[in-house]
């Protein structure tokens, strides 16, 4: 089956194009500039971005993935790809081992369906004084048996986890998850600078929501911040809500690590795509004011109500970075850190036709996947 998209603003890893592209087979084999060589879909002028890579979400429209239900699990994957999250890892925050296994085999399911990239743990090897939204009860030390039988039970979907390295036996279970084929992120933590450095030795490649859930810089005691953005082997994720981070420390972020090195996340709860309302969040309750997703006790953030479109668009509007820089932080970098990028994130002949629409105020206006429209734009 073959589709060509014509009349389009095409943003593509060399820059953006007046064009058209033409999709086989679930994936992109011609993109040109000017009027397309034949009959095409017309987009009258909308932008085409590749579909977003969101590796870092709990839950949306109302579900959590932490819940451990199939349907559940499968309406906030639903939920999340009609925003233009075309590729997403599934998060679950810290609880017992049994019930982390349990959700990791109901998530493995989805996986093999094609509704989830794979699965993040995040936690339950986190810092008790940097927990956030996790349950302190819970928190455990880093364990190699207990992190592969998480492994196992995710049966090869195991894409993530996130993890203090300060705590004893940390620096074991990142060799651990390297050794698996699973991304090490550092986070949630007490870190001092030499620690942190020592995690990435270890092999610790992503920063989970840098600034959130760690030590402040500070000019003579750095900590964690500085030694993740300053290290080109790791990708910090950035939560752009107008909540987590103030606008200035994302672009000093931002300017620290490039595009190349920054992944824009949701860290989104079931909230998202929701009013304000009490929410769960794994063991956790949430309240939802304005918004602005806290715990019932205690007070602190406890994910967020972000989607990726909102993040993208508050990325260009509100911050200023070019279209193409937003590209690679919302799809290009994070399909990198998968390991995907030679499939999806960019919009590239040979990748997947992963899609994005976006009209003039950059919502979304229509989704595609491997091909096939999920919400096709109006009057196309």
């Amino acid at each position: 089956m073959s589709v060509t998209v014509s009349d389009a603003r095409v943003v593509t890893p060399g820059g953006v194009r007046d064009g058209w592209l033409t999709i086989e087979d679930g994936r992109i084999t011609h993109i040109g500039d000017g009027r397309a060589p034949g009959p095409g879909l017309s987009l009258g002028g909308r932008t085409v971005v590749p579909g977003f890579v969101d590796i870092h979400t709990h839950g949306g429209a109302g579900g959590s993935y932490p819940d451990g239900d199939p349907e559940t699990a499968a309406a906030v994957a639903a939920f999340h790809l009609s925003r233009g999250s075309t590729t997403a890892l599934a998060s679950l925050v810290t609880a017992s081992p049994d019930a982390l296994a349990r959700a990791a085999g109901t998530l493995a399911d989805l996986a093999e369906q094609g509704l989830i990239a794979g699965i993040h743990f995040e936690g339950p090897y986190i810092a008790r004084a940097r927990c956030g939204a996790h349950d302190p009860a819970l928190l455990r030390t880093p364990d190699r048996a207990e992190f592969q039988a998480l492994v196992k039970a995710g049966r090869g979907h195991v894409r993530m986890i996130t993890i203090a390295p300060e705590l004893p036996g940390a620096l074991d279970v990142i060799r651990e998850a390297r050794a698996e084929g699973v991304v090490a992120a550092l986070g949630h933590s007490d870190a001092t600078y030499e620690q942190t450095i020592a995690g990435i030795e270890a092999g610790g490649g992503v920063a989970t929501h840098l600034y959130n859930a760690m030590p402040p810089l500070n000019h003579r005691d750095p900590g964690p911040i500085a030694a993740l953005l300053q290290d080109e082997r790791v990708t910090i994720e950035l939560i752009n809500d107008g909540v987590h981070v103030h606008p200035a420390m994302l672009r000093l972020a931002m300017r620290a690590a490039g595009p190349g090195r920054t992944a824009l996340i949701t860290d989104a709860m079931a909230a998202a795509g929701m009013g304000d309302g009490t929410y769960p969040l794994g063991p956790m309750t949430v309240n939802v004011e304005n918004g602005v997703a806290r715990l019932a006790e205690g007070g602190a953030i406890a994910g967020s109500t972000l989607t990726m479109d909102v993040a993208f668009r508050r990325t260009v509007g509100d911050l200023g970075v070019p279209i193409t820089d937003a590209v690679r932080m919302a799809s290009q970098t994070p399909a990198r850190v998968l390991g995907l990028d030679a499939e999806i994130g960019s919009i590239s002949t040979g990748r997947y036709a992963d899609l994005v629409v976006l009209d003039d105020d950059l919502n979304v206006d229509g989704v595609m996947k491997r091909g096939s429209w999920v919400t096709r734009p109006a009057g196309v």
